[in-house]
């Protein structure tokens, strides 16, 4: 495996003087997001009453995404449904991409886990502007007094790191063990290395999205008027 700290280019875009390097990482992620748009257009085109295998496999995703929403957040699922369970599909995909021979998984590289957490940053806000308005989203960050203020706008920029820091290195190190072994043992030998590691990407995969429906449910809930508590009358 290639050093994921150096990204090479699988191929160059364009004249010789302007080329525009494209690198592999690049190509499995289109790749995955054409098989998911492809799957979503296929398992959406024919929905009937009595839904055939796939198309219950697909609902009992959704009700499972939607399960896992309520249960983490207490929030209505629907907002965040199509969000939360497309991050968690192309997470889990790009993980499992290991096992195609001669591919690294894009999660395994820099750039798609600190696109993938700049994302979630961003929707963090869109999220809390669209529940609170701006200055209900704005007020979020003066909770619980205004003195937090620059620890709150510190802390939503740390916490996306982290999720880009756990998600990267949980998926490399896991991609480089499997290579070294390899490389030194037989070949039925890192079988149950690749078994760890197609659980430690669902696991990784899992954690991505609820740590992403904790947080974009945090600033909604945040961005919202406080209501003072009812008195209950003697």
């Amino acid at each position: 495996m290639d050093n994921p700290l150096q990204s090479v280019p699988l191929f160059m875009v364009g004249p010789v003087s302007f080329s525009v390097p494209i690198m592999a990482s690049v190509v499995v992620t289109w790749a995955i997001m054409a098989v998911l748009v492809l799957g979503a257009a296929l398992l959406s085109r024919r929905l009937t009453l009595v839904p055939s295998k796939a198309q219950a496999m697909a609902e009992l995703l959704v009700a499972t995404v939607d399960q896992q929403i309520h249960d983490v957040t207490g929030a209505a699922p629907a907002p965040y449904r199509a969000f939360v369970g497309t991050l968690f599909l192309f997470i889990l995909i790009a993980n499992w991409s290991s096992l195609v021979p001669g591919v690294t998984p894009p999660t395994a590289t820099m750039e798609t886990p600190a696109a993938l957490a700049a994302i979630v940053f961003l929707s963090i806000i869109v999220f809390g502007v669209r529940g609170g308005g701006v200055g209900g989203f704005l007020r979020g960050f003066a909770l619980p007094n205004p003195v937090m203020i620059p620890l709150n706008m510190l802390e939503s920029v740390t916490r996306s790191f982290s999720m880009f820091v756990r998600l990267f290195g949980n998926v490399m190190s896991g991609v480089f063990v499997i290579a070294i072994v390899g490389s030194l043992a037989a070949l039925l030998v890192p079988i149950p290395l690749m078994v760890l590691d197609l659980l430690t990407g669902a696991v990784q995969a899992y954690i991505f999205a609820v740590l992403s429906m904790v947080f974009i449910t945090s600033a909604v809930e945040k961005g919202k008027p406080q209501t003072a508590p009812e008195i209950e009358e003697s």
